[in-house]
Order: structure tokens, then C-alpha cells, then sequence
């Protein structure tokens, strides 16, 4: 009889196999530019590439969560380690734009089925503070291999070509997948019917959604991305009457709609997106503002990786003593502070005050993020464990996508009318070298401006080049202030309408019992 595996084995395997799905996040952005130029790829098909990921993995979640309760928690997750392996390696050797971005999708098909099953096994396999703990470290060290990745990637593009990237996650994969032949069989598996409709509805429910608001701020791209928006709530009219008709609901409105697990989601939403749009707009600010390499931007965000590991037993303590509501009040008070401290950024900041920014966002994320995800999964029964932790997956990834769409448009629109204000003030002598299509062009984006500069004599092009500069900062600050403005309402919500201590434990309580009473009664 094989023994099962001890409790910190268990926890490390499932740490390292949510790490494939966490790292996989981030790989990418760095590596942009240099796909875009080997490949010839329309900047269509490099977006694509950028969000393929997130795209596969959010879209999945819900139904494939449904699956691992209905069919095996542990058989899915050992299916998405192994399937992540070879589409690492396509993606790694793509001979198009057209088949990398398949890749990246089906590879955040994979993560559907292994980074929401990781939590399920945590929440299934420990109790009490033990599971806040293990939770902690699990949202930590995950968010920390999201955080890895950037400078992972920029190091290596320093000697290896673009694909190298994409091989980073392979390792970890097949340690976890060696580890995870030795989990047990959870509770609360096959115990009722899957709705493979609603599965199938709520993947394309989740595209349209997905892709509506990363088109949204694309020039030209309005019509489709409204498009997609009315498909969406059409599709999310039609699903939510479905799962209130159903006696085994895919998404249970009557669990979702407790206060723990509907308030926890939210702030989750607001956390993660605030991580994902820091680190969007951050990137961008060094590099194009303060002149930073892709490597050296990429290990700015070492100390988020250092702060989102160190602060995850410090939430776990926060929680036992204190409860979710205060510990998501203090995340957020500290993820407040960095966005402050980004808001202070300037042309000549030094690296100590671009180290702090990100080292507050690590540890307001890590101490936030673990009692979101842990009053989610407190909310939901054993039987329907994989639906808490797909929600719990698709707040990370909703969250990243309206907070990047948010602070991108803001800062697209803020750079242009600096941009247009400054070229107002050219000398007459010299308006007749800047044409309406340059306008465009340097308006577009700071590359485009570059792209001006660089056929301009060496002193304006240095002009420009400055203006372009300033003109960034300034749509980065207003960027900045959104995502303040954003946690300032994530505070806003927990603090009038999370619960405290006492009575969130027995609200959690009283769940257990109705719960438990059903499933006898059935």
C-alpha cells in the first residue's frame, strides 16, 4: 500500500504545480518585441501572444473545475503537468506568430486544469490554521513565480533566443508531475452530475468577456470589442437563469451570493489587477522613461518576488488572529502605499524608490491575496470545491485584464494630448517637418515617437525623444492614480461590508452545518 505523501511534500507538490500555471503568466511581456520583429508579426498577432495565456486559462476554469470534482481532481491535475510539457516546447519552437499563439492558449488550457486543482487539494487535504497557512504560502509563492518571470526571461534574452522563455516552466512541471503520482483521492469527488452545457457556454462566455476588454483600448478595435460585449451579457443572461433552474448548478448562485465568498472575490479582483496593472504600466516606465534594459526592468521586480514570499506567513498569522477583514484592510493599506510611491516616480528616480514601489505592491498583495482566496474557499462546500477555486483563478485573471485594459487606456489617452500639447510648441520654420501622419505616428505609442526621433537631427531628435518621455510619465501618473483610486474602493467594500473576526468564523460555521445537512438529507 503506497503511504501517503507527509504534509509539507504535499504542500511543495501542489505549490509547484500552481507555480507552472503562475510563471507561464508573465513570460511573455518581456519577450514581445523581439517575437514581433523575428516572427513579422502584426501587432494583432503579438497581442495575442501577450494575453494567449491568461486567454486559455480563464476561459477554462469554471468547466474544468467542475470536471476535476465530477471525474478526479488528481487525474486532471496530472493531465494538465503533462500536456503543459509539449506545448511549452511548441511554443518555444514556433515557426509563425499564428501557431505560437495557439500554443499559448492551449498552454492556459493546461494551467485550467492544474492551478485551480492545486487549491482544491489544499482546501480538500488541510483544516483549521493549517489551511491558512498552507493557503498563504500557496498565493504567495505562486504570485512570486509570476513575479520571477520577467527578469527570468530578460536574463536570458541576453544570450538566448525569444523561445528560451517559454522553457522555463518545463522543469518545474515535471517535478510536480513526479510528486503528484502520490496524492490521495480528496472528498466530495463524483458526489454529482456535470452540466457539460453550461461548461461549454460559460468557455465562450469568458472569451468574449476576456477579449472585449483587452480590444477595447485598441485603436479601431471598438466595433468588435462592443461586439463581443453584447455577446457576453447575453451569454451571461442566459447562464445565470440556466444555473437557477438546475437542481446540480455548473456555478451555484446560492453560494456565490454569500457575503464571504462574493466580497472575497471582489477584493481579489482588485488585487490582482492591481499587481498585473503595476507591473504593465511599471515595465513600460522604465524602460521607455527611465532608460532601462529589458534585463534591468525585468529584475526591478525582485523585490515584489522577495516581499510576496516573505509576507505570506505574516498574513497567515494576521488572519488567525485578526481575521480576513482586517488582514485585507492592511494588504490594501500597503498596496495604497506603493501606488503612492509610483505616483512619486520621476525621469531621474533613482532605483531605491523603484525598489520600494514594487516591494510594497509584493507585500500588500501577499497579505491580501491569502484571506480572499481562503474566505472563497471557505464559502464553498467539499463537493464543490473545484467552482470556489475556479472563481478564486478567475479573479486573478479578470482582475489583470480590466485593471491592464483600465490603466493602458488611460495611459494611451494622457500621453497623446501631453504629446499633441508639447508639438504645439514648435517654431514655425520647422512645422512643415511634422506632418500629420509623424503626429499619428508619435501619438500612437513612445516607440512610435522614437521611430520620428530617430530620423531628426541629433538635436531635436533628442527634443522629441524628451517630450515623448515627459509625455509617458504623465500618462503613467494618471494610470497610477486610477489603480489607487481602485484599491481606495477595494478597502472601501471589506471594511463596511466584510464581517470581523467573530463573526466571520461563525458565519463559516454555519455554512459547514448547512452544508453538511444537505449532503445528508441528499
Amino acid at each position: 500500500m503506497t503511504r501517503t505523501p507527509s504534509k509539507g511534500l504535499l504542500l511543495t507538490t501542489l505549490i509547484l504545480g500552481a507555480g507552472v500555471a503562475n510563471i507561464n503568466l508573465s513570460l511573455a511581456n518581456v519577450a514581445l518585441p523581439d517575437i514581433s520583429r523575428d516572427l513579422q508579426a502584426s501587432q494583432v498577432g503579438t497581442n495575442l501572444v501577450g494575453i494567449g495565456f491568461t486567454l486559455g486559462l480563464a476561459t477554462s476554469v469554471l468547466y474544468l473545475g467542475a470536471l476535476g470534482d465530477r471525474y478526479g481532481r488528481r487525474r486532471l491535475l496530472l493531465l494538465g503537468l503533462s500536456l503543459s510539457i509539449p506545448f511549452a516546447l511548441l511554443a518555444a519552437w514556433a515557426p509563425n506568430v499564428e501557431i505560437l499563439a495557439v500554443a499559448r492558449i492551449l498552454g492556459g488550457i493546461t494551467a485550467g486544469m492544474t492551478y485551480p486543482t492545486t487549491l482544491t487539494f489544499i482546501v480538500a487535504l488541510f483544516e483549521g490554521k493549517e489551511r491558512t497557512s498552507a493557503i498563504a504560502l500557496w498565493s504567495g509563492v505562486g504570485a512570486a513565480f509570476s513575479a520571477i518571470g520577467p527578469p527570468l526571461v530578460g536574463w536570458l534574452l541576453t544570450f538566448a533566443w525569444w523561445g528560451a522563455g517559454f522553457l522555463i516552466p518545463i522543469p518545474l512541471a515535471v517535478i510536480a508531475l513526479v510528486l503528484a503520482w502520490r496524492l490521495p483521492r480528496t472528498s466530495g469527488e463524483g458526489a454529482e452530475k456535470l452540466d457539460n452545457l453550461s461548461g461549454i457556454v460559460s468557455v465562450v462566455m469568458v472569451t468574449s468577456l476576456v477579449l472585449a476588454i483587452t480590444l477595447a483600448p485598441l485603436p479601431g478595435a471598438g466595433p468588435v470589442a462592443l461586439s463581443l460585449g453584447v455577446l457576453t451579457i447575453g451569454l451571461v443572461t442566459w447562464f445565470l437563469l440556466r444555473q437557477r433552474r438546475l437542481d446540480n448548478p455548473l456555478y451555484d448562485l446560492s453560494i456565490a451570493k454569500r457575503r464571504i465568498f462574493w466580497v472575497a472575490a471582489v477584493a481579489g479582483i482588485i488585487v490582482f489587477g492591481a499587481l498585473m496593472g503595476a507591473f504593465f504600466i511599471g515595465q513600460q516606465y522604465l524602460q521607455d522613461v527611465l532608460g532601462y534594459s529589458s534585463l534591468s526592468a525585468g529584475l526591478s521586480i525582485i523585490p515584489t518576488s522577495i516581499m510576496l514570499v516573505a509576507a505570506a506567513p505574516i498574513a497567515a498569522k494576521l488572519i488567525n488572529a485578526h481575521g480576513s477583514r482586517i488582514t485585507l484592510l492592511i494588504g490594501f493599506a500597503i498596496l495604497a502605499a506603493g501606488f503612492l510611491t509610483m505616483l512619486a516616480w520621476r525621469p531621474d528616480s533613482s532605483w531605491a524608490l523603484v525598489g520600494l514601489a514594487y516591494a510594497l505592491l509584493g507585500t500588500g498583495v501577499s497579505i491580501a491575496a491569502a484571506p480572499a482566496s481562503r474566505s472563497i474557499m471557505s464559502a464553498v462546500p467539499q463537493a464543490k470545491l473545484g467552482m470556489g477555486s475556479a472563481t478564486n483563478d478567475l479573479q486573478r485573471d479578470l482582475g489583470g485584464a480590466i485593471m491592464q485594459s483600465v490603466m493602458g487606456s488611460l495611459l494611451v489617452v494622457r500621453y497623446a494630448s501631453s504629446l499633441r500639447e508639447s508639438l504645439s510648441g514648435i517654431p514655425e520654420e520647422q512645422r512643415q517637418q511634422v506632418t500629420d501622419q509623424t503626429v499619428t505616428l508619435m501619438t500612437s505609442s513612445f516607440a512610435g515617437a522614437e521611430q520620428v526621433a530617430s530620423s531628426l537631427p541629433q538635436a531635436q531628435a533628442a527634443t522629441l525623444t524628451q517630450w515623448a518621455a515627459d509625455a509617458f510619465a504623465r500618462g503613467s501618473g494618471l494610470a497610477f492614480a486610477a489603480a489607487l483610486i481602485a484599491v481606495a474602493m477595494g478597502m472601501a467594500i471589506v471594511a463596511f461590508l466584510f464581517p470581523n473576526k467573530a463573526a466571520e468564523f461563525a458565519i463559516e460555521e454555519q455554512y459547514a452545518k448547512a452544508d453538511a445537512t444537505q449532503n445528508n438529507a441528499e
